[in-house]
């Protein structure tokens, strides 16, 4: 499975929000940091923001930051609502019906194999991505 530009930086900018979750941060700083283009991440956040998943303050002393908390994003959700070839799963065929051809029958295979994938996801969320670094930064603070 391959995902779009567009979901990775998705993706990126919610770790880093996530990393960096006692401030608000700006789309500049992510861009220096990962070296995505603004104009990119713009839109990306305009998109984070509009599906609740960040929120957005304007101005002096704005920035971008999560809008829940990371055990709350779901991998599944914000990859199905970033990755437009996702809506175009056609429910109404049956792999199973005599009058199916191989084509029917081969679109309704990868659906269920499209399925299989989300499920999978579904079962993690931002902290659990989030949550190994976490474990690293206890464990850098005990040897210290």
């Amino acid at each position: 499975m391959r995902l779009t530009r567009f979901t990775d930086y998705s993706l990126r900018v919610l770790i880093y929000l996530g990393q960096n979750n006692q401030n608000r941060v700006t789309i500049n700083q992510i861009s220096e940091f990962y070296d995505i283009s603004k104009n990119h991440l713009m839109k990306v956040v305009s998109n984070l923001t509009r599906l609740q998943f960040v929120s957005a303050q304007r101005g002096p002393g704005g920035g971008i930051q999560l809008n829940r908390l990371p055990q709350e994003i779901s991998l599944n959700d914000v990859i199905r609502n970033t990755e437009k070839h996702f809506h175009q799963a056609d429910s109404s065929v049956s792999v199973d019906s005599l009058e199916a051809t191989a084509d029917s029958r081969l679109t309704g295979y990868l659906q269920c194999a499209m399925q299989a994938y989300l499920d999978t996801l579904a079962q993690y969320t931002l902290a659990d991505v989030l949550e190994t670094q976490a474990k690293a930064l206890e464990l850098g603070e005990k040897a210290a």
